[in-house]
């Protein structure tokens, strides 16, 4: 580990950026490599690296329906067993931030709130929706979170579709969501080819 993030470049257009527009910066906010300016929600990914070891990639994005979830203050509640193949329950959503802490340190506080709503092992559910703002995923590195990210705004889709169809809808079963995630992760995981030729 080398005690360096790269992140993206503050307002750089997807469709423009190169790899070498990317900003290396150190744990502690020094930039170690790049001419551009970093990502304006530096603080918060750092905030959530320093506590976070097993974090080795952080996503966030402004995608529809999780996004629609995080503005109405919502979990994404565990329906089904796709939810349960990645996340180990319910999706939290972050308190809202106080007018103190919007108003100072805006993106370190973003950071301070999802850490205290991701608790310990952010691996397990690897995602989180920041209150009126959006979803931050995390996985043991950068590919692992974006495809965190792409499962997240599946699952809020389909949570939407279920809510729809009956806003009475249930929880999975503790036994189902534990069958379906343990058969993945973990180590007595079976599903996948795991180390065959």
């Amino acid at each position: 580990i080398s005690g360096h993030i790269v992140i993206k470049p503050s307002g750089v257009d997807y469709d423009v950026m190169k790899a070498e527009d990317m900003v290396v910066v150190s744990i502690d906010g020094k930039i170690i490599e790049g001419n551009l300016n970093p990502s304006s929600d530096l603080d918060t990914h750092l905030e959530i690296y320093r506590h976070h070891p097993e974090i080795g990639g952080i996503v966030h994005t402004h995608a529809t329906f999780s996004v629609a979830y995080a503005q109405a203050g919502k979990v994404l509640t565990a329906y089904g067993t796709t939810h349960a193949d990645y996340f180990y329950g319910d999706v939290p959503c972050t308190r809202a931030l106080k007018k103190d802490e919007v108003e100072s340190d805006y993106e370190l506080n973003t950071g301070k709130v999802i850490n205290e709503t991701i608790g310990t092992d952010a691996l397990k559910i690897p995602g989180v929706l920041v209150k009126n703002h959006g979803p931050f995923t995390f996985g043991k590195d950068a590919s692992q979170a974006v495809y965190h990210a792409v499962v997240l705004e599946e699952i809020a889709k389909m949570n939407y579709l279920t809510e729809t169809i009956d806003p009475n809808a249930k929880r999975v079963d503790q036994f189902l969501l534990d069958k379906h995630y343990h058969r993945k992760h973990g180590k007595n995981a079976y599903y996948g080819q795991g180390g065959k030729q």
